[in-house]
């Protein structure tokens, strides 16, 4: 009987282009954890209503002064470029990171920007359900997927004017997850496009930016490189090339998807904004959407101050953050008891957050049986509920945590 190493291997390396392992360790397990019909609903309805919220929020944004802005701890350089509303839909493809928490789910991000964990979702979750005779939760949501990319790049066609513009699919060339996350959203396009990695696109300043043949881009897809480390990028010369990026989208030389307003939803002092109109009853929102932040929103501040006078745990995260990283977990006294071990985003302005405990699910890995921490993935598409999936770790979620595909029993089995 194969054992488990030789199952995974067996299933997972029928999908070249896909990453079973990351940094040298197992990423997708080769295991399943069922959901039912209203857990899934459940999932959806507040993703709905979490990703309504944060979409109106943005008109809100778009027009407080800069100093609101940047006590909110955006990059002065970004100011006028996060005010642009270049697409219906604030962000394409975004995911939120829900806990469930009695019979509701809590949410704790949204990954506006560049949000990864889309190949998981849309395509292979449904190859390990068959694998496993379980339906796919996620069943033709790689259609909607297909449909959200061709509407917004169709959308900015018409905005540009031009019949035949030059679309580029962009990502690190070495870093795997990132380049073919890249190029199965340029597959599922299906429009005419081509791939270019980053190192190779050119860029002039107050003029454009070009390809690797010297042909000016028009629609720039960029799904894995994030604005806060664009507006660092420098050439050789010293040049800061991020921010003339920024300016030819300012100037509309330039569109990109995600659109800018993905990077204003990014911040997570989004959260402490939403929450403090919530806790001051605010008529910005309606009676319904204030009982729906009470439901699935937590209370989120820019100080710990609160939850030390409250005796309450907490968590300490950086606006600019992604995978757990520099995330601190505080006890009700204000004292650190756990860290990730990545410290890379010191720089930026942090939140505060009530802390919520992760469900412990068992599954199955190359170590054997093991225990680990769930936290949901809850993709949107033009802000409508879309793919659902799980990762499985330790109390932080980063980017050593597991993929676990997730799946809905036939009925009768």
């Amino acid at each position: 009987m194969d054992t488990y190493h030789d199952q995974r291997r067996k299933f997972y390396g029928q999908f070249k282009n896909f990453w079973a392992d990351l940094y040298n360790e197992e990423y997708a397990l080769y295991d399943i954890k069922s959901i039912n019909r209203e857990e899934l609903q459940q999932i959806r309805l507040a993703s709905q209503r979490v990703g309504h919220i944060f979409f109106k929020i943005c008109t809100l944004l778009r027009e407080v002064p800069d100093r609101t802005l940047l006590e909110m701890g955006f990059p002065k350089e970004t100011l006028s470029f996060i005010r642009l509303k270049t697409l219906e839909a604030e962000t394409v493809i975004s995911r939120l990171d829900l806990i469930p928490c009695g019979r509701t789910y809590k949410c704790i991000e949204i990954n506006a920007d560049t949000p990864t964990f889309i190949k998981e979702l849309f395509a292979v979750n449904g190859e390990v359900c068959q694998e496993f005779g379980f339906s796919n939760p996620n069943e033709k949501m790689d259609e909607w997927l297909s449909d959200a990319i061709r509407v917004s790049i169709c959308s900015s066609k018409r905005k540009l004017g031009l019949a035949d513009p030059n679309i580029i699919f962009t990502a690190h060339d070495d870093h795997i997850e990132d380049r073919e996350t890249v190029l199965y959203l340029r597959e599922k396009s299906g429009i005419k496009s081509r791939f270019v990695p980053l190192h190779k696109l050119q860029i002039q300043k107050d003029v454009g930016l070009f390809d690797e043949h010297g042909v000016k881009i028009d629609i720039l897809y960029r799904q894995t490189f994030p604005i806060e480390s664009l507006i660092t990028d420098t050439d050789t010369e010293g040049n800061k090339i991020g921010l003339w990026l920024l300016e030819l989208i300012e100037n509309g030389k330039l569109t990109i998807i995600n659109p800018p307003s993905a990077f204003l939803l990014q911040n997570k002092a989004v959260q402490a904004v939403i929450w403090g109109l919530h806790i001051e009853r605010h008529p910005f929102f309606t009676f319904q959407e204030h009982e729906w932040i009470q439901e699935y929103f937590l209370p989120t501040y820019l100080e710990p101050d609160f939850f030390i006078e409250e005796g309450m745990q907490y968590v300490k995260k950086p606006v600019f953050g992604r995978e757990g990283d520099t995330v601190g977990i505080y006890n009700k006294r204000g004292k650190l008891i756990q860290a990730d071990s990545q410290q890379s985003y010191q720089e930026y302005l942090s939140i505060y957050q009530q802390y919520v405990e992760h469900p412990i699910v068992t599954f199955q890995s190359e170590k054997g049986e093991q225990d680990g921490k769930l936290l949901v993935g809850s993709f949107l598409l033009n802000g409508k509920p879309a793919a659902i999936g799980y990762r499985v770790g330790g109390t932080i979620t980063n980017n050593l945590s597991y993929y676990l595909p997730v799946g809905m029993r036939k009925e009768g089995s």
